[in-house]
């Protein structure tokens, strides 16, 4: 799927997965930055394009991947424009009620209310946007925001959806460049748990970590319990489960007509855009563990046999390692002869 859309808005108009863009702390005085950032000078603001590209494949995550109620895909991108003095998440970091809330159901309220607190209170923030939400692992979702000199730093979130509180995005990544704004960047995501709902695996009913942890990024081997939905042992690093790209747009003194309302178009997929080699992950057999010995079987003061057994939990995939024997057979001896 292929989605895009731009328009303003306020606070209260959020009620489609839309573009929107909320200015903050008009008229007020800005406070210091951190001396250790390098300076934004840009004399003039920029206007960005984001685009959002899932590569959440059953090829590349195939353990437990989810393929119905619901099936893989990706919630809507909630993103601010801001200065270096603030932060929508931070890795080993503890996630705000809002970034919770966001994660766990998808519900943006309570986030967005905490951008437009931190804005009026800091004024740190710049401005809200955000992306509609796609409908599949796979496929593209398009918007566009604007910085300024003084709010130069992006961040953004968006969901894996079905998750405990699984996310990918972006922390504070400065798109200045001295003078001038990068023309274009390009960011590989990987997963992150934000540290709010202890479930292993996509489908994990609600767990709550009490007490809560720190965001932590997700990798093959951390956590490291076989349930997890991203535990592959074999694997140096998990493969990019999306990307984003960053593209500055020229001026143009072309004038935008602002959509008010979802239209079909803006829903309908329009191809999969997606470009990058396929991955495919492999996927080792999982077995239980070892039933008891059974009964011997014999005759009485001859050698008989007994059996034991165990089963699969996951079937092997992209030429993962086979299933061992799931029998086992030994020599033994009747007991409780008369």
């Amino acid at each position: 799927m292929h989605t895009t859309q731009r328009t303003s808005f306020t606070l209260e108009t959020l009620c489609y997965p839309i573009m929107m863009v909320l200015t903050l702390g008009g008229g007020v005085h800005p406070m210091p930055v951190p001396t250790d950032v390098p300076r934004c000078t840009a004399s003039e603001p920029a206007t960005y394009s984001l685009t959002f590209t899932g590569k959440w494949t059953k090829a590349a995550f195939p353990k437990q991947y989810p393929v119905y109620r619901p099936p893989a895909q990706w919630s809507t991108l909630i993103g601010v424009t801001h200065s270096s003095d603030y932060h929508m998440w931070q890795r080993n970091e503890f996630a705000s009620n809002g970034v919770r809330d966001f994660t766990e159901r998808g519900e943006a309220w309570t986030l967005m209310e905490e951008v437009e607190a931190d804005g009026e209170r800091i004024q740190s923030v710049s401005g809200i946007f955000s992306a509609p939400a796609l409908v599949g692992g796979t496929g593209q979702m398009n918007t566009e925001f604007e910085v300024v000199a003084r709010h130069s730093f992006l961040s953004f979130l968006v969901r894996l959806v079905p998750s405990p509180d699984w996310f990918v995005g972006v922390d504070s990544i400065n798109l200045c460049d001295g003078d001038g704004w990068k023309d274009s960047l390009t960011l590989e995501l990987f997963p992150y748990d934000a540290g709010t709902d202890s479930g292993f695996t996509f489908s994990s009913p609600n767990f709550a970590t009490i007490p809560q942890d720190k965001i932590t990024q997700i990798t093959s081997s951390f956590p490291s319990h076989p349930a997890n939905s991203f535990y592959y042992p074999r694997l140096k690093h998990l493969p990019a489960i999306a990307k984003v790209t960053l593209t500055k747009i020229k001026k143009t003194n072309q004038i935008f007509s602002l959509p008010m309302e979802v239209t079909q178009s803006n829903l309908l997929p329009t191809g999969n855009e997606i470009e990058d080699k396929l991955i495919n992950t492999p996927l080792d057999c999982e077995v239980s563990v070892w039933s008891p010995w059974g009964l011997c079987k014999g005759k009485c003061g001859d050698s008989g046999a007994q059996h034991r057994t165990r089963y699969v939990l996951l079937h092997p995939a992209n030429n993962g390692a086979a299933c061992p024997l799931l029998e086992q057979e030994r020599k033994c001896f009747p007991d409780n002869c008369l």
